[in-house]
């Protein structure tokens, strides 16, 4: 594989990953490399971007994880989106994600994706910068994947007190649930 191709693997695996980002030695052991080569290809794409100005991206570490996020002086136009989704409904995709994290919370994006069987992409950017949800902690396993929540807007935006008063899950759906939890517990 050559270089480009090297660091554009790199670059996609760290766009799927979102905001949870992913450690040099999630990346290497993915890639079947080292986490130095995984640093080195790393290093080449942060500088990549830094010097393109026509990417509104860049690349940052925090606690040993490596994201993809907007540059700074993307801030302006990343606010005007955040705000123009509250005036428009919210798609279906991100309806039932936020109705997974909303009956299943604490729940990580990988459990979200499972359930619905798809990959989430954007839904949960929206749904955090429409308030939402938020993060309401970490896993303590490998990785450190973010816990789900909503919030008390989330309660606000539909009319609730409390999470008591969600409407009740049909009962196929519980009986699905009953069943998934039990494939859960054989494990």
């Amino acid at each position: 594989m050559s270089r480009m191709n090297e660091i554009a693997t790199y670059e996609a695996l760290l766009f799927v990953a979102g905001e949870e980002g992913m450690s040099l030695k999630d990346l290497a052991q993915l890639t079947k490399s080292t986490p130095e080569h995984v640093r080195f290809c790393l290093d080449q794409l942060s500088e990549r971007y830094m010097k393109d100005e026509n990417s509104g991206l860049k690349l940052i570490e925090t606690a040993e994880t490596y994201r993809l996020v907007t540059k700074k002086e993307m801030s302006g136009v990343i606010e005007l989106y955040a705000q123009s989704p509250l005036t428009k409904k919210l798609s279906k995709a991100s309806v039932e994600t936020l109705a997974v994290i909303a009956y299943k919370q604490p729940i990580t994006r990988m459990e979200i994706e499972d359930i619905r069987g798809v990959q989430l992409s954007s839904s949960l950017q929206k749904l955090k910068l429409r308030n939402l949800i938020h993060e309401v902690g970490r896993v303590e396993a490998p990785g450190r994947p973010v816990l789900y929540g909503t919030t008390d807007y989330f309660l606000d935006y539909f009319g609730l007190n409390d999470l008591t008063e969600l409407p009740e899950l049909e009962v196929e759906e519980k009986m699905e649930n009953q069943r998934l939890f039990e494939e859960e517990l054989e494990f």
